[in-house]
Formats: C-alpha cells, sequence, structure tokens
C-alpha cells in the first residue's frame, strides 16, 4: 500500500509540477479576452433550476437569500471569465428549501461524474474572486477536459478512480473530428472514466507524455490509469474511434490490459 500511495504520488506531482504559474497565468489572459456579456440565469423556480443543472455539462449556481452580501458580485464576475460553465444565481424561498438551503451556499454541478460540490456560508465568509476563480478552474471537469496543473489537482480530489488522457497535437489537422468520437465515447463511461486531453503541441507537457514512457513518433496516444490500484497502460491511436477508444477503456476495466508497473519504480521513476 505504501508503494502505491507512493506512486499516485509521484503521478500527481508529474501532472502538477513547476508549470501552475505559467498555467494560470494563461488562463487568466484567455479569460480577459472573452467577451464578458454572459450573465448569470435568475432562476425563479425549482423547475428552472433543476434545467439548468440538467442540460449544463458544469453549473455553478449562486444561493442568496441576502442579494447585498459582497460574494453576489463576486459570484456573479465569474460568469463572464467562465464562458463554458453555466451559472445561476437565485434567492427564490422555492428553490432554497428545495436544495435545503439556510445561508449563503454556491455550489457546482458537473455531469461528468454526477459530483457536486459545496462552498457554503463558513467557505464563503473570507471567499474574494481569486479564490473562487481557482476553485471553479480545479473542479471545471466536463465530458472531455484539457489538462492542465490546476485541473489536474481537481482530477485527484474525484471519486472517479480511472483517467485516460488522450495524447495529441490540437493543431493536427484530424484534431476536431478526433476530439468529437472523443467526446462521444466519454459519455459511455460516465462516473467510471475522466476523460482529458494533453496537447502534445504544447513543450510544457512533454513530462507528462515522458512519465507514460511514450515517445513523440508514437502520438497521438492513450494513456489510462487508476489512480488507486497502480496500474496504467498505453497504446498508439494514429486514428481516434468510438470502437478503439471504448474497447481500450472496456479492456482496461475488465483486467485485460492492466500492466502492474510497480516493479519499474527504482532509479528512473525516482528522477521524477
Amino acid at each position: 500500500m505504501k508503494t502505491t500511495r507512493s506512486r499516485c504520488l509521484i503521478l500527481s506531482v508529474v501532472l502538477m509540477c513547476g508549470l501552475l504559474p505559467e498555467v494560470t497565468a494563461d488562463d487568466e489572459e484567455a479569460s480577459d479576452g472573452l467577451g464578458g456579456t454572459q450573465e448569470p440565469i435568475w432562476l425563479t423556480d425549482v423547475p428552472a433550476a433543476v434545467r439548468l443543472i440538467g442540460a449544463a455539462e458544469v453549473a455553478m449556481i449562486g444561493f442568496f437569500p441576502d442579494l447585498e452580501t459582497p460574494i453576489v458580485s463576486i459570484f456573479r464576475s465569474m460568469a463572464q471569465q467562465f464562458q463554458d460553465v453555466s451559472f445561476g444565481i437565485s434567492n427564490s424561498s422555492e428553490v432554497l428549501t428545495h436544495y435545503n438551503i439556510t445561508n449563503s451556499s454556491i455550489r457546482l454541478f458537473r455531469l461528468v461524474d454526477n459530483e457536486q460540490l459545496h462552498l457554503d456560508a463558513k467557505d464563503i465568509e473570507n471567499l474574494d474572486a481569486a479564490k473562487l476563480s481557482r476553485f471553479i478552474q480545479m473542479n471545471n471537469l466536463h465530458w472531455v477536459t484539457e489538462y492542465s496543473p490546476m485541473i489536474a489537482a481537481g482530477l485527484f480530489n474525484t471519486m472517479v478512480q480511472t483517467h485516460l488522457l488522450l495524447m495529441m497535437n490540437k493543431a493536427s489537422p484530424e484534431y476536431e473530428a478526433s476530439m468529437r468520437r472523443y467526446q462521444e465515447t466519454a459519455k459511455l463511461f460516465q462516473g467510471r472514466i475522466l476523460f482529458v486531453l494533453v496537447d502534445s503541441g504544447r513543450k510544457e507537457h512533454g513530462k507528462v507524455i515522458s512519465y507514460f514512457k511514450l515517445k513523440e513518433s508514437q502520438l497521438p496516444a492513450l494513456a489510462i490509469y487508476d489512480t488507486v490500484d497502480n496500474k496504467w497502460d498505453t497504446v498508439p491511436i494514429p486514428e481516434v474511434t468510438v470502437e478503439k477508444v471504448q474497447g481500450f477503456c472496456e479492456g482496461f476495466l475488465k483486467g485485460e490490459l492492466l500492466r502492474d508497473h510497480r516493479a519499474e519504480e527504482g532509479a528512473g521513476k525516482e528522477e521524477l
């Protein structure tokens, strides 16, 4: 068990190490470049809240009995930064009662793993825009989530133990079609496998790719791993199809493709 935990720690460090300041800066620059026109949807009744949650891959809802509290304006500003997230806001007593809200609360709802994360009154008390932004970045998991060190931290905090990484250059001509098929497959494994894209065209992602013993000549490729059982496997995938990705995932879940890499934990792994 100690070895397994050690390896998972190494993997998490590899996924998050050294890149956080650069990626965060990139994310902030991208956010600043957005139009800034999105506003939270006002949820006046329970059906409206249910529709928003059910239709969005990621939904953030602010439940605020008192709309004069400072957190309300901070929450509303997040909608302008994260335009791939659906935001809602409500002070309706009907809605608050339905979700058992008595004090201010911010909740994130995700379809990919049916997760619901809470920031309640005690969390909100000292919450500023930077902290709320980091919370959203870390937990903004979609059917296919693009890799960043911030997202890696969120991946390791989920209940879904198995993660699948597609290592592919976003500049390649096949990227758009490949992503459509990859996302389609992700929906077949809801709550069982988290699907991630690693843009191999970004130099700083080389350490993640080399961790799985993959070379540039083998890309695009899939890497799948279990964060608890110390098992992982890879396969080159020149053409991303639903059938190929699904077969690889099902084989891994059945134990047919599992490789135990504990024997490889020698000096090479320590260098990471």
